[in-house]
């Protein structure tokens, strides 16, 4: 089993487990359109339908086994503006998938390039991750603006490559090398 040492500290947050007194925070930002609009297969969430996903998100807490998913509460000051992932896609290739959201009234600031940051530090360090890729809609520009900034670069256009809200849709990958990540400027 592997997790960070909790909290994750960077200047400016936290980086700690879901818990259940998150729920009023997450909701926050699964209510709204403007978030969930990236989301495979999701809507606005109602209080109820947010429960069940911090309840989920709660039990993400550490990489067991490939496939695994370690989701870590953003927090600034005392709340959680958003949420950071990484998920174990392959022990015999030592890969990764970073995902990531953000309540917008938080934006603008580097905050979730800060925190996912941290999060990629704990994985190419203390996890021992080779590679870590993003995947994002081709219409998300913030997310693709992120990995960016992480100094990922864009590998592929997965042209009508999945199916988006009733629809077919173009997939952009973006991935970064631990040595990439280590010899980064700044």
């Amino acid at each position: 089993m592997a997790h960070p040492t909790y909290p994750l500290r960077t200047p400016r947050l936290l980086l700690r487990p879901v818990t259940l007194d998150d729920l009023d925070d997450v909701h926050a930002w699964q209510a709204r359109p403007d978030v969930v609009r990236w989301m495979l297969g999701a809507a606005p969430r109602t209080r109820q339908e947010s429960r069940v996903s911090v309840v989920a998100m709660a039990g993400e807490d550490a990489l067991r086994a490939e496939g695994d998913c370690l989701t870590l509460a953003v927090v600034a000051g005392d709340v959680v503006i958003g949420a950071v992932e990484l998920v174990w896609r392959s022990r015999a290739d030592r890969t990764g998938e970073l995902g990531y959201v953000f309540h917008p009234d938080h934006g603008c600031r580097g905050l979730a390039t800060e925190a996912a940051g941290a999060l990629l530090d704990w994985g190419f360090g203390a996890f021992g991750l080779h590679r870590v890729v993003v995947r994002c809609h081709a219409d998300n520009e913030a997310s693709a603006r992120l990995a960016a900034r992480l100094g990922m670069r864009r590998e592929a256009r997965h042209v009508r490559s999945y199916r988006f809200r009733g629809g077919w849709a173009d997939q952009l990958v973006f991935a970064i090398l631990a040595e990439e990540w280590r010899s980064r400027p700044g």
